[in-house]
């Protein structure tokens, strides 16, 4: 039985050749004694193991028998293993007591450590979560998302393309392999028929919902439970659910051949049962509907053929080796052939990578590529702040184990025995901060995925340990290892063993306080970095929910209106006006401020086309101006709620944009939108549509039955909770078919900052992580300075000074570093913050109060943490510390 041939290759190479016959023979008897105790397979490990403990190279030379002795030398005590087990269990040994020994101090360095790698991690799970967003399709690198530009004046970006797209590249273009579209439906009313006529069950479902083709499971992953890909989708009225809403709507039952009411317009036969998509994933549809069924239910059966605006979203999975360019190429032959002139002009079609879906924010995209890489140098810099906090408690502590060292060189311990003793250390107190921090996160994820439920985030500290992330979480252990042990352990081995012994080793000979000092001044910088963005981040997203709307938001609710009737429009709006704590009522297709819809393309007045500009359209009866408290700055609000009287009102950005002289050039002109001409009759103030990010854009006010989709009702102050239920008790006895949904304009409102609280959560939390342990970080300084200046303080006392001159001694110190890390913060969070505010049109100013606050945040808490130590060693007996000399 031979042991493994490539490590004794590896043995003969390290090995000086005068040793190697001993070594090599005393490790093969040790081999066959193994193979006969624990059997070959185990002997062949543990001999690779024994030669790799025998290992330590030294480039340019062999000593100890080993790694590259040119000339042998007979020194055994050269003949160190630092990599032998027995060595090994020594270190682990000698590390448990001195930590042990150390409490405070170790607890205080696990404790940071954790702290910093928590928030570092969970930042690192969050950007890791966003960026895998439709990343695990199998065709995700060669499939592309195709999206408009539509080019007024300016360029309005839609994230769809007219629907007959799809179909020309799948039939036309050899280089594409398949090609799906897609489109979503929201506000929709999913009942279960009883067998009797009427409904067991119904929901209102939004956004889980979309009409797609066939083609969807080719280019999109999908695990099918029941049902066949090739044929679920083929025929109108079907349907592919989840296994959630599966459940959700039959129970236990087998959910095939079941019938589905969609919208009470039309039955949908359940034809498949999929594994429910992933949260990483920006089209998460639990009901797929076949794309032949939309003709049916729209009852256009030329809506597939429309080239003149964006409605459906479009796919495209290349061929292998198809370059993106082509397709590129391919699209302004099609707008020349299916477009007409002006619209070949104004559509721009763009293919965009399936990755990026997540990642453009003007196309819907939550998670933009700059925030994501922004959240990850802030993952870093705390990171890198408990790594100088560890650092600094450690050499702080130096001095007390300098006779330790001492004694162990005196005995002839070498400097790679010392730094493998020390770093053994740190790696003990890394992978126990590392389990405590997996603990915190554990306890702090759900309060992340509560915040990012919009995002149906399932963030999990299992995470890291998926095999594509655990390359960089192990990475993450060993370069905190390196990065907060190697230069402690480098200082405290390299200690004279005579002054270590004699206790005469100076602040330079324990890592220097101008090294200690650069690293608190990198801490300073971070805190106050942190502290910045928090105040600015906070101040702005207060000063938008404060911002003047240009109408009025509070004690608005809205409810659906789930009719085109005109006759149950009024009796709904009679109903709900009479029931108490009911002010007002208001027919619309939706509030003011709401989730932005396209603009569309207008005539204005007689011009023969278009203007290069177009107009983004609201719908409200007369009483909606009043409701909303929206002013009249010139003519009239509409007359009577009669919607045929082609009456339309704009706002002043209209007027501006025209290049009219005054607002009251406009009455009386025409309008031609969604086909309809219409006469301007009034002129309102500018509010805002949406998002207060942009300037308000050009806005018409239709009255429009047809587009009603909700009634808004002005809520009397009092009890607020008994007036919904009177509204929802009169709504359901009109409308028992649908689903009631109730929700405060001033709730929605607020939703739309979603992301910048989000934003500010993250930043508020971890500017408290930064002051933590920059803390930590200042008293490890402290504890330094305390125990280097014993004797001069004792000297001091003794020549007359007071506490309060010694206490100066430290408030100078750290008032100088905390200085010096503004100086840097400052400017750097200046040029930052203000980047970000360009991003917003009614945005606050950066006042200098805002870095005098961070400034003296920080300098309260550095003097809050100095002041224990310092004020201990202020009162310190002077002749404890003087008797030594």
């Amino acid at each position: 039985m031979k042991p493994p041939q490539l490590a004794d290759q590896l043995l003969k190479f390290f090995c000086s050749a005068h040793r190697l016959e001993e070594i090599q023979g005393d490790l093969h008897e040790e081999f066959d004694f193994q193979v006969k105790r624990i059997g070959e397979r185990r002997a062949r490990w543990r001999y690779w193991w024994d030669v790799l403990g025998f290992v330590r190279p030294r480039p340019g030379r062999r000593s100890a028998g080993w790694p590259f002795a040119g000339k042998h030398k007979s020194d055994d005590s050269s003949l160190i293993f630092i990599l032998n087990p027995t060595m090994l269990s020594n270190y682990l040994l000698i590390s448990l007591r001195n930590l042990w020994r150390n409490r405070l101090s170790s607890t205080i360095s696990t404790v940071g450590l954790a702290v910093g790698l928590a928030s570092g991690l969970m930042i690192f799970l969050l950007v890791d979560w966003l960026f895998s967003f439709d990343r695990y399709h199998a065709k995700a690198d060669r499939t592309y998302w195709v999206v408009t530009d539509i080019r007024h004046d300016n360029v309005v970006p839609s994230d769809a393309t007219p629907r007959p797209l799809g179909d020309v590249l799948r039939r036309d273009y050899p280089f594409v392999e398949t090609a799906v579209r897609l489109e979503l439906a929201f506000r929709k009313i999913i009942g279960i028929p009883d067998g009797k006529g009427g409904l067991a069950k119904k929901f209102e479902e939004s956004r889980n919902i979309g009409f797609v083709e066939p083609q969807y499971f080719e280019v999109f992953r999908t695990e099918w439970m029941k049902g066949s890909p090739k044929t679920a989708l083929n025929a109108p009225n079907t349907v592919v659910l989840s296994e959630r809403y599966a459940h959700k709507y039959f129970d236990d039952a087998d959910p095939i051949g079941r019938t589905l009411r969609f919208d009470n317009q039309t039955n949908l036969t359940v034809t498949g049962v999929i594994k429910n998509p992933p949260s990483n994933t920006k089209l998460p549809l639990e009901m797929l509907v076949s794309y032949a069924t939309f003709p049916v239910l729209t009852g256009d059966l030329h809506a597939m053929q429309r080239w003149d605006a964006p409605a459906a979203l479009c796919f495209v999975t290349l061929r292998k080796g198809a370059s993106v360019a082509r397709l590129t190429q391919a699209f302004p032959t099609i707008r020349r052939k299916y477009l007409a002139g002006p619209e070949a002009k104004r559509l721009d079609f763009r293919a965009l990578p399936l990755s990026d879906l997540n990642h453009n924010p003007q196309y819907g995209g939550h998670a933009p590529r700059s925030i994501l890489y922004a959240l990850i140098i802030l993952g870093v810099f705390l990171v890198g702040a408990a790594c100088i906090n560890f650092v600094n408690v450690a050499t702080a502590r130096a001095i007390k184990r300098s006779k330790e060292v001492g004694v162990r060189k005196a005995i002839g311990s070498t400097r790679g025995q010392l730094i493998g003793q020390f770093l053994t250390e740190t790696t003990l107190v890394v992978l126990a901060a590392v389990g405590l921090a997996l603990l915190l996160i554990q306890l702090n994820l759900p309060l992340l995925n509560t915040a990012l439920a919009k995002l149906n985030a399932d963030l999990s500290v299992l995470n890291v340990f998926r095999p594509d992330a655990l390359w960089w979480f192990v990475g993450l252990i060993l370069a905190v290892i390196l990065l907060a042990g190697f230069y402690p352990a480098l200082i405290l081995s390299r200690f004279n063993p005579v002054m270590a012994l004699r206790g005469r080793l100076t602040t330079q000979q324990v890592g220097g306080v101008s090294v200690r000092r650069g690293l608190v001044v990198v801490q300073f910088f971070i805190t106050q970095l942190f502290v910045i963005g928090a105040i600015v981040m906070t101040r702005q997203v207060q000063h938008m929910q404060q911002a003047d709307l240009g109408f009025t938001k509070e004690s608005v609710l809205t409810v659906p209106v789930p009719t085109t009737n005109p006759l149950k429009q009024q009796t709904l709006r009679e109903q709900l006006a009479q029931l108490p704590g009911i002010e007002q009522v208001a027919l619309a297709g939706d509030p003011p401020a709401s989730y932005r819809r396209p603009p569309v393309p207008f005539t204005y007045d007689s011009h023969p086309e278009p203007e290069k500009f177009p107009v983004n359209v609201k719908v409200g009866d007369k009483d909606y101006v009043p409701l909303f408290d929206l002013k009249l700055v010139v003519g009239r609000n509409f007359l009577t709620n009669d919607s045929t009287n082609n009456e339309v009102l704009v706002n002043q950005a209209m007027i501006k944009q025209l290049g009219l002289p005054t607002p009251a050039a406009i009455l009386g002109k025409r309008l031609t939108v969604f086909g309809g001409t219409k006469t301007v009759v009034g002129v309102v103030n500018d509010f805002q549509i949406g998002k207060v990010h942009g300037s308000v854009p050009p806005t018409a006010l239709l009255n429009s039955h047809t587009d009603f989709a909700m009634a808004a009702l002005k809520v009397a102050p009092g009890n607020r909770p008994a007036t919904v239920q009177a509204v929802e008790k009169a709504w359901n006895g009109l409308f028992p078919e649908n689903v009631f949904k109730a929700v405060f304009v001033d709730e929605l409102v607020n939703e739309f900052y979603l992301t910048e609280r989000i934003l500010l959560g993250l930043i508020q939390v971890f500017s408290l992580v930064a002051i933590l342990i920059g803390s930590l970080g200042v008293y490890g300084l402290v504890a330094f300075m305390a125990e280097s200046k014993t004797k001069e303080i004792g000297v001091r006392k003794v020549l007359g000074a007071t506490q309060s001159q010694l206490l100066w001694l430290f408030g100078r110190e750290f008032g100088k570093l905390v200085l010096l890390g503004f100086l840097v913060a400052a400017p750097l969070g200046w040029w930052l913050m203000t980047h970000w505010l360009r991003g917003y049109e009614y945005r606050i100013e950066l006042s200098w109060w805002i870095f005098a606050l961070a400034a003296l945040l920080t300098a309260g808490i550095t003097l809050l943490t100095v002041s224990y130590e310092s004020v201990k060693a202020a009162f310190r007996n002077p002749v404890k510390s003087l008797r030594s000399e």
